[in-house]
């Protein structure tokens, strides 16, 4: 479900930011889900073969406990990465709905990770959506490359931000990175939810 938040995704796609499943077990994954009505998919007449999966909006109301499962387990099982381990920033990214507070500021702004993909997150009222790819126009930039993304992320005291290079609407960058950061203290979750 992360990994389809942030719109449809081919099948070829999730095999890719999904290391390690096998074709099975993810194909039976995807049917499971589909079945449940927490997933759409949509078949394409080419050659070869397209197949797009997007969530539901029964599923879409699940990013919330997804983002405190995130937050849970990085409380309780968050270790530095290990020299050889791959970190996928994208995958915070993605759990942004789950995780960001939609009416902590307004506006567009764009993440990206050196040599990785952009995302383009989409503070709108009570919603925050985000989507792979450059944003057309955004209020404000953030980018750094994967160890900047891991420091400023890390748990305090280590949390650092300062290698993360920021253009534009601080105020919006700020909430997105203070949203984002799986160790925002219980009590200042909750009073951006209210």
């Amino acid at each position: 479900m992360r990994d389809l938040a942030a719109g449809p995704r081919r099948f070829v796609e999730l095999q890719r930011v999904l290391p390690g499943i096998s074709t099975e077990q993810l194909r039976s994954r995807l049917n499971r889900m589909v079945a449940d009505g927490m997933l759409t998919r949509k078949r394409y007449r080419e050659v070869p073969p397209r197949v797009d999966y997007e969530l539901t909006e029964r599923a879409r109301h699940l990013m919330p406990i997804l983002g405190e499962l995130a937050r849970w387990g990085y409380e309780w099982a968050w270790s530095a990465p290990r020299v050889d381990e791959r970190v996928d920033i994208g995958a915070i990214f993605r759990l942004a709905p789950g995780l960001v507070n939609p009416r902590a500021a307004s506006g567009r702004i764009e993440c990206s990770v050196d040599d990785g993909p952009r995302y383009s997150f989409t503070f709108d009222g009570d919603m925050l959506t985000v989507t792979e790819g450059a944003a057309s126009e955004s209020a404000a930039k953030i980018s750094g490359d994967t160890a900047a993304w891991v420091r400023a992320f890390s748990p305090q005291p280590g949390q650092d931000r300062t290698a993360l290079k920021i253009e534009g609407d601080l105020k919006l960058a700020q909430a997105l990175l203070d949203g984002l950061s799986l160790t925002a203290p219980r009590a200042q979750r909750a009073i951006n939810a209210a």
